[in-house]
């Protein structure tokens, strides 16, 4: 028997005599290699109100977690082998890197090292919120700058409140609810002459999808700016949301900083392994980006017919205009079995949909133009 085999019968059969459950987890652990892509829930939902990729991890990560099993029972979770694949990926040094439990965990780890009473967080409104939400149980001020009319960070206005004191500045680039760009030159531009009292964390949860060729990400300040945090994840475009692993690129001086305040036996060994086989797979971006196309373009065909204005988009997501009350319309899809995204104040005439598999997205635009028929929208 093959070590895959070994553990998921193995598995199978010794909880079977601990638990009783081991046909059922048997059959799971079977099935795995075959996982079915898509957003739909087990009670055959789809939900389309979070920022997944509707393809899972890749075929190479989900073997790669089966073979992992095995090492469940050990610390560590292949954090060396982690850094030295994302160096080679991002062509850097390991000493840039800093791992963390998601993104989110990169946003508080941030927190920590750098904000304070006299430090004040700077950040667009409305842009992700979790690292203004740390303010709930550490001392520090945040000043929100309403997006400009063209949906990009007022960067001039963060500048300026940036000059007072030493400061954090957050860009969520492409930005999450928005899904719209602040082009990168204006950001480059402040960069380059700001104090290293300044601060900025650069979150590029979606760099991947982005098509407008005023973006570019902000790699190539590390090395110059121990100031620059770049701040990426696995959850959207390798499709590991549910595994938990994110990291920042940073000076290798910031880097250390940012590692006292950071649990050392990040990422767990499971979310290690995939990780490792994600960045070797030279397919996945590409095929996620595709089936992002193709889901977009669906969504834009149905809004353009039914004259909904929507947002430019360069994220795995769309924020799109609706006619009538937002919480009437989320309860109407939700009993089509379509769940669509919450509140983003101010924003409350929009909706922010999450893009699926093509075949959901067509049932959302069935559903959508159902409601246009009824007066609903």
């Amino acid at each position: 028997m093959d070590r895959r085999g070994f553990v998921t019968s193995g598995m199978a059969a010794g909880l079977a005599g601990v638990t009783g459950t081991g046909g059922a987890l048997g059959a799971l652990l079977d099935r795995a290699p075959g996982f079915a892509p898509g957003k739909k829930d087990a009670d055959g939902n789809i939900r389309l109100s979070s920022n997944e990729n509707p393809l899972g991890v890749s075929p190479a990560a989900r073997e790669a977690i089966i073979e992992a099993i095995v090492e469940s029972n050990r610390y560590g979770g292949r954090r060396r082998e982690v850094m030295e694949a994302l160096a080679s990926y991002l062509d850097v040094a390991t000493e840039n890197i800093t791992l963390g439990f998601g993104s989110t965990e990169i946003l508080q780890i941030c927190t920590q090292a750098f904000q304070g009473p006299n430090t004040p967080l700077i950040a667009a409104a409305p842009t992700f919120e979790d690292v203004m939400d740390y303010q709930d149980t550490m001392p520090f001020d945040v000043h929100t700058v309403p997006l400009l009319a063209d949906l990009q960070h007022d960067v001039q206005q963060m500048r300026e409140l940036s000059k007072k004191r030493p400061s954090v500045v957050y860009f969520c680039n492409p930005n999450n609810p928005t899904g719209t760009i602040t082009a990168s030159a204006d950001i480059d531009a402040w960069i380059a002459e700001a104090p290293e009292t300044t601060t900025f964390l650069m979150d590029e949860a979606y760099l991947e999808y982005v098509t407008d060729d005023r973006y570019w990400d902000a790699l190539k300040w590390i090395e110059q700016k121990p100031n620059v945090v770049v701040i990426r994840t696995f959850s959207k475009i390798f499709g590991m949301a549910g595994l938990r692993l994110g990291y920042a690129v940073t000076h290798p001086t910031t880097a250390a900083r940012l590692r006292e305040h950071s649990v050392q036996n990040s990422p767990n060994v499971l979310a290690g392994a995939a990780a490792v086989a994600s960045l070797q797979d030279d397919g996945i971006v590409a095929r996620s980006v595709a089936v992002n196309d193709e889901a977009k373009a669906i969504v834009h065909t149905t809004l353009d017919e039914l004259g909904l204005e929507y947002l430019p988009t360069n994220t795995n997501f769309i924020m799109h205009r609706i006619n009538g009350d937002l919480g009437t319309y989320r309860d109407r899809m939700a009993e089509r079995g379509l769940f669509v995204g919450r509140d983003f104040p101010p924003m409350l005439e929009y909706n922010r949909l999450s893009f699926g598999l093509p075949d959901e997205m067509d049932q959302w635009a069935s559903a959508i133009k159902d409601f246009r028929a009824k007066g609903w929208i």
